[in-house]
């Protein structure tokens, strides 16, 4: 009990610590995962593929773990299964239910490979912890160069099928009546969202993922219906969430992306706690 409470102190070096050389390759690599996951996390929620979000990091694990057994990069493994997988489930799930049968499918399938390749390797171990939590502290210059890579694909991406998409995410019926590419647009959405849990997993890791992508948008959405102003207003939450997270973390020694989940979902649970008392309230008027 005392050594926990010790682990946890206040550090007087926290500046020392913040400003090391390991805190700001966090603090870019954050920053970075940050801007993809409010980016995206808006069309994440209003499309109702926050289960695909969650299991694509699943989906990634396999390949992590395979890579580790083939001596390639722990990244690529991951970021094949997770695009992999994201085109799968966006040719297949073209209807909510469709998707939803398309991304438990094809989940079942990665953990089991998962489970053979972790079974092959005892050196997985690490891999595997890496991955289910993220290690935020252990990012690299060459991993920053290629988060960045992967976030200009990724704006580039929104921003050429914003408008059709936020058409197809809004109403699929009516845009696909209108020649809309519905099937399309979901296939290169999903690759985009494979895309951002490559990198958000690397930082949060798989149990944490939902704190960048959905949470934040979540929240954004209770307090905006402009999509623009949502999106903004998501990826502002999360770079605060990541660097008052790596503050706090210096200073008191805790785990990063602990206190940025921490820092994301206390936002979620403000606003959601005043959306409803507002809603209350004006119902209770409305009825006298």
């Amino acid at each position: 009990m005392t050594t926990t409470a010790l682990a946890l102190s206040y550090q007087e070096n926290w500046w020392q610590i913040l400003t090391s050389a390991f805190m700001r390759n966090a603090l870019l690599g954050g920053t970075i995962v940050a801007l993809a996951a409010g980016l995206i996390g808006y069309f994440v929620v209003v499309r109702n593929t926050a289960f695909a979000a969650h299991a694509l990091a699943h989906i990634g694990l396999p390949g992590a773990t395979g890579a580790v057994l083939l001596g390639l990069p722990v990244a690529l493994g991951l970021g094949a299964f997770c695009i992999g997988g994201a085109l799968v489930i966006g040719a297949l799930g073209r209807r909510a239910a469709d998707r939803e049968v398309a991304t438990g499918t094809v989940l079942a399938m990665a953990t089991g490979l998962g489970l053979l390749f972790n079974s092959l390797a005892t050196r997985n171990s690490s891999t595997m912890t890496n991955v289910l939590f993220g290690n935020l502290l252990a990012i690299t210059g060459e991993q920053i160069v290629s988060f960045a890579v992967l976030l200009g694909v990724l704006s580039a991406g929104i921003g050429v099928i914003y408008r059709p998409l936020l058409f197809a995410s809004v109403n699929a019926q009516v845009a696909d009546a209108k020649g809309v590419p519905v099937r399309g647009l979901s296939v290169v959405f999903m690759v985009l969202l494979g895309l951002t849990v490559t990198m958000a997993v690397q930082a949060v890791g798989t149990l944490l993922l939902f704190a960048l992508v959905v949470t934040p948008a979540a929240a954004a959405i209770m307090l905006t219906a402009r999509p623009a102003a949502a999106i903004a207003l998501s990826t502002a939450i999360n770079l605060v969430a990541v660097w008052v997270g790596l503050a706090l973390s210096a200073m008191f020694n805790a785990p990063p992306s602990f206190v940025i989940v921490t820092i994301a979902c206390g936002v979620w649970a403000a606003v959601w706690t005043v959306e409803r008392v507002l809603r209350s309230s004006a119902d209770r008027v409305l009825v006298t």
